[in-house]
């Protein structure tokens, strides 16, 4: 099988999702840094990976791809080790179900929060309303998503799957603000989030801070 290159800087919560992934497998990979926050993703040479300047890309096995929906299933698929995609139709729709939603409304909510108090230049500056609004709306993402998660250990069943890959890196950020009891104030989360920390792929790939 050929090496594996990822493009993307490890403080990115999207890479970190491939990555989580990655270590799961136990895959060996390179890491080409693209750092977000200094504007690299939309220099001329990753916009020729990527037309809209964002990451991670992957390269492999002569393929590029970019996208974590695409990525994460992919590597899923083609990696050897144990699966992180749900054995069953309706748990399959749970992960999906879970990345979709963390797309399309928890990461700009989540991350708005977090980089009020972080990273205020990344989101465009310091602004009250949109941080009040973010704790709202991502309190509500989480609800639904604990919803989703039932009784089970993990958003889509009993071992984890890359629903919860998806959203753990960005609750790693919530985390260290002064919003994160009110944002995790959702039924059910404080026990996955426990559960997922615990996860040796999440310890493995924590990002260096600072």
């Amino acid at each position: 099988m050929s090496r594996i290159v990822l493009y993307g800087f490890d403080g990115s919560t999207y890479v970190r999702t491939v990555r989580m992934l990655l270590a799961e497998k136990g895959a060996q990979y390179d890491q080409v840094p693209v750092h977000v926050l200094k504007g690299e993703p939309r220099q001329p040479e990753h916009l020729a990976r990527h037309p809209f300047g964002k990451v991670p890309v992957l390269d492999h096995d002569g393929r590029r791809i970019i996208e974590t929906s695409a990525i994460a299933p992919y590597l899923d698929e083609v990696l050897p080790g144990p699966s992180f995609t749900p054995d069953t139709a309706a748990d399959r729709a749970r992960m999906r179900m879970a990345m979709g939603i963390v797309d399309s409304y928890g990461y700009a909510a989540l991350i708005g929060v977090a980089g009020y108090h972080l990273f205020p230049d990344f989101i465009g500056g310091r602004n009250e309303d949109a941080r009040r609004q973010g704790i709202a709306t991502g309190r509500r993402v989480l609800e639904g998503l604990m919803k989703l998660r039932g009784r089970d250990a993990f958003i889509a069943g009993a071992r984890p799957s890359i629903g919860d890959f998806y959203l753990a890196p960005i609750c790693f950020y919530v985390a260290l603000t002064p919003d994160a009891a009110e944002v995790f104030a959702a039924d059910g989360f404080a026990e996955w989030w426990e559960r997922t920390q615990a996860l040796p792929s999440f310890q493995a790939t924590a990002p260096q801070l600072g």
